[in-house]
């Protein structure tokens, strides 16, 4: 990128803020120079201090808690870490949230900063730093941003109060996009290892390191000084004097739960981050939050590999699925996945704006459970959920717990939606559906962490009885093929009309035969129901008993003429008027196609008209014999 004449001649009249600069003697050991040395009096303040050559870190501290949000909860206080490096040109990283808006510019004007800021690189894009970004451009009109494409997206539809597009043009971009009266923001959106030359042998590389949680991720790294600024890899929510960190040890916890609360649910897209980043050749992190890792460089790089091992070899998995319109369908989702890795789960979050349908699927298949998250778009949910949605019903298995969250702004339909299409498909939830108007509290973020961890208990324990029986029952997302879904050679109940009697006759030699249409197979003694199921368009109810259900006895006996064969027992009406009981697991209404002679029996294929599954926590009964010569 080439710099500008007229503000490079400017910006050599500018004598910039030198603090103390670094020297081996001092065995490394930053001499800081503090701006507003008043953490007693003042719970907040910036903190600045040379770490390398022309790169400044401006530290913007607070000493309470930020954020009502689940990684701020260990309550030390946290630093939102701005770099400024300083060569030809000029590059500000990572401007801080609004939270320090005043504090932050105030700092760049009186040391005269911005006077020769040609470039803000943003790492990630969110709304809370929109706000120091808007006053810092009306500073310096003439900084490009550079950030990347899905960053590049969310500013547009944040600055230009515009739905996030589906497709964005690079080209109208780098141009510039009007966002305010008279207004327009030069932004770059920068390619995986591009490179931009600031002069004096600073050029930066970057690296997209995208997660669920951010999507528009990127590492910046000088090789003129060798720090990598990893923006949220490698940080912590804790605030004090120290700027290195030469006392690291006491940030071992803060630096684990920070990992556990940002990235133990997208261990695996941390996983391939570190591989990206290990081919730098890197003497410095340069995290958003907490103190700049430098003496623990090597230890905390493989303890990040550790932690996300740790993560993917739990013995339940849960695959987390959301999109978030404005953050707070985001920050449910983060709270719940710490819940579920504190429980023992491996989470796998997928943000699926910015997914595949394969990944979705991949998710699901190999997930123990799955919970879904949607905020309420015009009394919708997002496309991205719905497509998410279709892909559940039909191929996940109904033994899989589900749970179902959002956040909304008045009426909260998405969520509803998620929630009917998955209780009428038969799953069992693992937590109360959470619904939650803006943006949630710190109680809200309690209840949603508490239950991810119920979510896990009960997979846990589910997962601990289940059998092979019960992990091969599956069936297709609409409730009819559910219910055909429970025949395993089940105890059943064949219902039929007779001359206007009503006729009762157990069985259990009865098998799924087709997916379109939906059908079955059943054998009779000739001599028995298999007279009265002969032609073909009779009708007839089957009904699925549950295990652990006592069975009417007198179903076992041959019915006498005249016999009320269900006196005593709670039924309906089916639509073909055969009878349903009541507490059967299942119902399948069926009308005979064709049958088959087979000895002493008759195999008599049906299809399914009509079913549902009555209990869905229910398990289907099977008749074990020790002779296949009798039933």
């Amino acid at each position: 990128m080439s710099s500008n004449p007229l503000l490079n001649a400017f910006a050599g009249l500018v004598k910039p803020f030198q603090p103390s600069l670094t020297t081996n003697s001092q065995q490394d050991t930053l001499q800081n120079t503090v701006t507003d040395r008043a953490p007693v009096t003042r719970s907040r303040d910036v903190q600045v201090a040379e770490i390398g050559e022309n790169t400044l870190v401006l530290r913007s501290r607070t000493w309470d808690r930020l954020k009502f949000e689940i990684e701020y909860a260990r309550q030390k206080g946290t630093t939102a870490n701005a770099y400024l490096i300083q060569a030809r040109e000029t590059a500000l990283i990572d401007p801080p949230g609004e939270s320090f808006t005043d504090l932050f510019l105030d700092e760049l004007q009186q040391h005269q900063y911005l006077q020769r800021l040609n470039y803000v690189i943003l790492s990630h894009v969110n709304p809370n730093r929109i706000a120091t970004l808007r006053r810092l451009l009306e500073l310096a009109p003439y900084a490009t941003v550079i950030c990347s494409k899905p960053g590049a997206i969310t500013l547009r539809s944040t600055l230009m109060n515009q739905p996030t597009p589906a497709v964005i043009d690079d080209a109208a971009l780098d141009l510039g996009i009007e966002y305010a009266a008279n207004r327009t923001l030069k932004v770059h959106i920068i390619r995986d290892e591009e490179v931009v030359d600031l002069g004096d042998g600073h050029e930066l590389q970057f690296r997209f390191v995208p997660t669920p949680r951010h999507p528009d991720a990127l590492c910046t790294y000088d090789p003129a000084t060798r720090i990598l600024f990893t923006d949220k890899l490698f940080g912590a929510h804790v605030c004090d004097e120290s700027i290195l960190d030469e006392h690291w040890k006491r940030y071992e916890e803060d630096r684990r739960y920070y990992f556990d609360c940002i990235h133990a649910a997208q261990a695996m897209q941390v996983e391939t981050a570190l591989d990206r980043l290990s081919q730098l050749s890197v003497k410095m992190y340069a995290p958003a939050h907490g103190p700049i890792v430098r003496h623990s460089l090597s230890r905390l790089t493989l303890e990040y590999r550790e932690w996300c091992a740790q993560q993917q070899s739990q013995d339940v998995s849960v695959a987390l699925l959301y999109t978030s319109a404005y953050g707070n369908t985001a920050t449910l989702a983060q709270a719940i996945a710490k819940g579920m890795t504190d429980a023992g789960a491996a989470v796998e979050s997928i943000n699926c704006e910015f997914a595949d349908t394969e990944e979705v699927s991949r998710a699901i298949e190999r997930c123990d459970g799955f919970v879904i998250g949607s905020p309420t778009l015009g009394g919708h949910a997002p496309i991205q959920i719905q497509t998410a949605l279709g892909i559940v019903l039909s191929e996940a298995a109904k033994t899989k717990i589900a749970g179902v969250f959002g956040s909304y702004g008045w009426s909260g339909e998405a969520v509803d939606l998620l929630e009917s299409k998955l209780q009428d498909a038969g799953y069992r939830f693992g937590f109360d559906t959470i619904r939650v108007k803006f943006k949630p509290t710190e109680e809200t973020l309690n209840q949603c962490e508490a239950a991810g961890n119920e979510f896990v208990q009960t997979l846990k324990k589910t997962k601990k009885v289940r059998t092979p029986r019960q992990m091969a029952v599956e069936a297709q997302a609409d409730r009819t093929a559910q219910a055909v879904g429970r025949v395993t050679g089940s105890i059943s109940l064949i219902t039929a009309r007779k001359e206007g009697a009503q006729i009762g006759v157990l069985t259990s030699w009865v098998s799924q035969a087709s997916f379109n249409p939906p059908g079955i197979t059943i054998s009779v003694r000739k001599d028995g129901v298999g007279a009265m199921l002969a032609s073909p368009g009779e009708q007839f109810v089957l009904n699925l008993f549950q295990e652990g259900k006592t069975i009417p006895r007198h179903f076992l006996k041959p019915q006498v003429p005249g016999e009320d064969r269900f006196a005593g027992v709670a039924t309906q009406e089916a639509a073909n008027g055969c009878l349903i009981l009541t507490d059967a697991l299942a119902y399948l209404e069926c009308t005979v196609q064709n049958r088959m002679e087979c000895g002493d029996h008759w195999l008599i294929y049906a299809t399914v008209d009509s079913g549902k599954v009555i209990d869905s926590n229910g398990v289907t009964a099977v008749n074990y014999r020790k002779s296949g010569n009798q039933y």
